[in-house]
């Protein structure tokens, strides 16, 4: 059965997209859930209109993500940390550290899930990795320092 998905489906696309699905798939889950809908004539046209807009939206939020990466590729994000004596630190530093030094040093807010942050549990220079968009990642250079 042709259907046309109302909104993004990891496994099966995205919004807008026309698909074809087995029949009780459709019939049991996709529509009642009202995740998609049957794809006539009429609603190919509307489907066409979902993928119109969806494809702006994503050009806007590559470009987005595209001027976050270029304010913050070239910048050294200071995070503090409690440290002891041989550079080592009391727990570790997480995304949302990070994320919190970035909000107060260049006020770009950045979710704390587009961040990839390995065990930093030593004082020092460290990269940390953002994906701001699927297309758009980049690293982010921290400086941890002791408090």
């Amino acid at each position: 059965m042709k259907v046309i998905l109302r909104s993004d489906l990891k496994e099966l696309g995205k919004r807008g997209d026309i698909i074809d699905v087995a029949d009780g798939h459709a019939r049991n889950y996709l529509l009642p859930k009202g995740l998609a809908f049957k794809a006539s004539d009429g609603a190919i046209e509307q489907a066409a209109k979902m993928r119109k807009g969806r494809d702006q939206r994503d050009a806007n939020a590559r470009d987005a993500a595209r001027t976050i990466a270029s304010t913050l590729v070239p910048k050294v994000i200071t995070v503090e940390a409690k440290a002891g004596p041989e550079g080592k630190l009391f727990g570790s530093v997480t995304a949302s550290d990070v994320v919190e030094a970035v909000k107060a040093q260049t006020d770009i807010e950045i979710d704390r899930r587009d961040l990839e942050v390995d065990q930093i549990k030593t004082l020092g220079q460290h990269t940390v990795t953002a994906s701001l968009h699927s297309d758009v990642s980049f690293p982010i250079t921290i400086e941890v320092v002791a408090l």
